[in-house]
């Protein structure tokens, strides 16, 4: 099994306690008005919420994959630290595992957030992952923050 670890940094003006509600505690609500060209749903399929759930999102018609399924490991009660793991569906495939994020949002020295995230992917055997494909990733999830963050931002008063 091969490892890749890599971290990404993003700021954005809104708070950390903001973004947490909005990009992980309602993202099954807010993702699919956000993104209803590629977000169909996202449903509980087992557990509560906590840790060991597991959340299935459903892409709209059109895209490669119906829908991807994701585990919740954790979360931790200060609403700034969120880890999670994709087990199957859009970004999985025989040659890859599973992947692992561990999502931090800390408060900046002007009020915003910086957002962490760590990234790791699992592969099979000694499989490498080519530099564009992870590159389109990143681009992927900076994609979907930078939506986020601009509701927050045009929606001063949602998620406070």
């Amino acid at each position: 099994m091969g490892v890749l670890t890599y971290t990404d940094e993003h700021t954005s003006p809104a708070g950390p306690a903001r973004i947490f509600k909005a990009s992980i505690l309602d993202s099954h609500n807010l993702m699919p008005k956000l993104l209803p060209d590629a977000i169909n749903s996202i449903d509980l399929i087992k557990g509560d919420g906590g840790a060991g759930s597991i959340k299935q999102i459903n892409f709209s018609r059109g895209k490669v994959s119906r829908s991807t399924k994701l585990m919740k490991s954790m979360r931790r009660h200060s609403l700034t630290s969120y880890k999670y793991t994709l087990m199957e569906g859009n970004d999985i495939s025989d040659k890859i595992e599973k992947v692992s994020y561990d999502i931090k949002f800390e408060g900046s020295p002007e009020g915003g957030t910086i957002s962490k995230m760590t990234t790791i992917i699992y592969t099979f055997g000694d499989f490498e992952i080519k530099e564009e494909e992870l590159m389109a990733g990143k681009e992927k999830v900076l994609g979907v923050y930078k939506i986020v963050e601009a509701y927050l931002i045009k929606n001063p008063d949602a998620y406070v």
